[in-house]
This record gives C-alpha cells, sequence and structure tokens, in this order.
C-alpha cells in the first residue's frame, strides 16, 4: 500500500450508552487471535532524540515483525507519512491521525468482544499519565482523541468510560480476571476522588471482568506510575509471567517478590491459584549522556538525566498470532528471557527486536501496540 489514508472519510464510530459487561462484552486475553494492530508513529524532540529518527527506526522494526504475522495499522501526524511510508513494510496501512505522543497501548482503545464475535471499543478517559500532578506533557486532547478515531477507522462502536485509565495499566486473561497495580490505578493523580472499591466496580463494567487481582508496586523508575503490562502479563489462563531479580539489593526485588507472593496466595476468577513464571530484568539499565544530550528539553516530557534508570523489562512484549516480539535490550539477560517466554509460547516463533530506543522513550513493545481481537474463541 503506498498511499496514506485519512480515517475521517470513514464513518464516526457510535457512541454506545451502559458498559461492556452488561452488554455481553468481555476483554480477550491478548493470546487470543488478533485481527491486526495499532500503533502510532514518534514525533515528540523532547522525548524522542535526535528528532525521534533512532526511535522511529525501533518502531518501523516492531511494526515490520509483527506485520509477517497479522496486519498493522500506523496512526501518523501530518507530514510523517512518506518517511514512515518508506521505512515501513508495503503492507503497513499508514492513517493520518494525530496523536501527541506515540503510546497507542494507552491513548487507544481497549477492545472488547461478545460470544459471537463482535467489536466494540473502550476509549478511557486520558491524561497523560497524571494531568496537571505529574503529567508528562501540557496538552493531549490529540491523544485523548486517539481511541474515538481507531474506532471509527475500524468501524466499530465505543464506550466512553468515566475515569481515567490507560491501557497498558490492565491486563486480562479473557477469562473474567484483570492484573492491575495499586501504584498506578490508586495513584491520586488519576482518579483523586475515587476509591479503590469503587474503580474495582468500573473495570469490571467496562472490561467485562469478574475479578481484579491487585498487585503493589510495578517496575522501579517507571514514568506511567507502575503499569502491569511492565511488571506481570498472562500468557494463558491461570498462568503469569512476571519481572523479576535475584539481586537482593536491587529495589525491584522487593517489588517483585511482593507481586509473587500476592498472586500465589490469590486466586483468578475461575477459582484457579495462578502458575508464576519469572523472567530475569534486563540491566539495570541507565540513560547514557551521549543518549541525555540529544534530547531537546521540552515543556512537557520530564528531562533526559545521563545516569537515569530506564524502566527495562521482558515482559513488555507482543504476542502477535504466530509470533511473540520481545524487546532486546541486554546482551547479558535476552537469551535467557527469549528462552523462557518461548517455553510458554510453545506453538509461536519468538522474535528479538532492538528497543532500547523504545525504553529510552518511556516505554516498550507493549506500550506502542494496541491488538484488535480476531473474532470467537
Amino acid at each position: 500500500m503506498s498511499s496514506i489514508g485519512s480515517p475521517y472519510s470513514q464513518r464516526m464510530s457510535e457512541l454506545r450508552r451502559g458498559t461492556p459487561a452488561a452488554d455481553g462484552f468481555r476483554m480477550p486475553g491478548e493470546f487470543e487471535p488478533h485481527a491486526g494492530c495499532w500503533m502510532a508513529w514518534p514525533a515528540r524532540p523532547d522525548n524522542w532524540r535526535d528528532g525521534a529518527r533512532p526511535a522511529r527506526e525501533a518502531f518501523a522494526a516492531v511494526a515490520n515483525a509483527i506485520a509477517e504475522s497479522e496486519s498493522v495499522t500506523v496512526a501518523v501526524n501530518a507530514g510523517d507519512g512518506p518517511g514512515a511510508r518508506a521505512m515501513l513494510d508495503p503492507s503497513v496501512r499508514i492513517l493520518e491521525i494525530p496523536s501527541d505522543d506515540a503510546w497507542m497501548r494507552d491513548i487507544g482503545p481497549t477492545f472488547v468482544v461478545d460470544d459471537a464475535g463482535a467489536r466494540r471499543g473502550v476509549d478511557w478517559e486520558f491524561n497523560a499519565w497524571g494531568g496537571a500532578d505529574g503529567g508528562l506533557y501540557p496538552s493531549w486532547d490529540h491523544d485523548d482523541a486517539m481511541a474515538s478515531a481507531v474506532c471509527g477507522a475500524e468501524a466499530v462502536d465505543r464506550y466512553r468510560a468515566p475515569f481515567v485509565l490507560e491501557g497498558g495499566s490492565i491486563h486480562s486473561d479473557g477469562e473474567g480476571t484483570l492484573l492491575v497495580t495499586e501504584e498506578c490505578l490508586l495513584n491520586p493523580n488519576r482518579n483523586p476522588t475515587r476509591s479503590r472499591s469503587e474503580l474495582d466496580r468500573l473495570l469490571r463494567e467496562f472490561t467485562g471482568a469478574e475479578r481484579v487481582v491487585w498487585l503493589g508496586l510495578g517496575v522501579v523508575n517507571d514514568e506511567t506510575d507502575g503499569h502491569v503490562d511492565n511488571l506481570c502479563c498472562f500468557v494463558r489462563p491461570g498462568v503469569v509471567l512476571l519481572s523479576s531479580t535475584d539481586d537482593r539489593a536491587d529495589p525491584q526485588y522487593e517489588r517483585s517478590l511482593d507481586a509473587r507472593r500476592r498472586l500465589e496466595s490469590d486466586v483468578d476468577a475461575q477459582g484457579r491459584s495462578f502458575e508464576v513464571h519469572l523472567v530475569h530484568q534486563p540491566g539495570p539499565l541507565t540513560v547514557t549522556a551521549e543518549e541525555a544530550a540529544a534530547v531537546v528539553r521540552g515543556v512537557g516530557v520530564q528531562a533526559r538525566r545521563a545516569g537515569d534508570r530506564l524502566a527495562a523489562s521482558y515482559v513488555n512484549f507482543y504476542p502477535a498470532n504466530d509470533r511473540v516480539v520481545v524487546p532486546g535490550l541486554d546482551g547479558a539477560h535476552d537469551d535467557e528471557a527469549l528462552a523462557v517466554i518461548g517455553e510458554l509460547f510453545p506453538d509461536r516463533r519468538v522474535v528479538s527486536v532492538p528497543a532500547r530506543e523504545v525504553l529510552l522513550g518511556g516505554g516498550n513493545i507493549h506500550c506502542i501496540t494496541q491488538p484488535v481481537p480476531g473474532g470467537p474463541r
């Protein structure tokens, strides 16, 4: 495909009243079949070094790896289409949709499905990971409008959730269980007037889940205030993968140990005990002086400083239909991580993509992708 399209020539998504749960919809597990994947193109010079060129190469490598397994759509800002077209596989669809940054997991819709395979989208309120209290940039109107635009392009109806949430802060097993962290969802910079019990109820209403499992703290120095998708994920119902370290002096050690203890003392919506697998974290990794110097000092994104710890994790992968696209981050641990993930996905090829440039922006492969479910189980 050589042209750059616009979703606004297609129908706008219809806003549904009520909730997905009341209408018989559920958030599927990400390991279930996909009809496709959405991404956005990086541009912010105050987040991506060297005018975002290295980040764009990394995003393109991720998109092209996924495109070998399922269809990929990339949203680009005005003027960025030709450059993206030159770097992306010809099969990748490009649509001109404005964004403030490129974290499609958090700004795109969370898709839900019913038993017949119909799809709808959940459009969460977005405030740039904290709004006036720690948000990463001062204007996020384009990002908050992304979910509606994606739903329009996919020709699906949507629900507008009445609370702030990012897609990376929830993980579903597709059978009624959600994973979240207290660090993120209970942070007063998201929903200061809502209690934990209220958020638990709203999560169940807007994902169709029956049980929310609350973990504690996420990955150290995570700009998202501890998104669960950087710490722990479902591999299949009842089975989770948890980022960990064996270094007791590392602050991540106690965080991961607490998460493991909570999981092993809890059950999912079907009454199953959790089978917990561990994958050793990369590094710890830090920002180099060269990397920090190549980022433009902006008005929003927090400064990148040499020596800052990066929130690196192998759990932040994308399970495409016939492969798992895993971030390549650390020569000392990459092969071990690929082996662990490969054992957990025996029917899929495990593909490593160099992803340090994505990590430098504050997230990784799972954070920049949003799957479109493929139909009934």
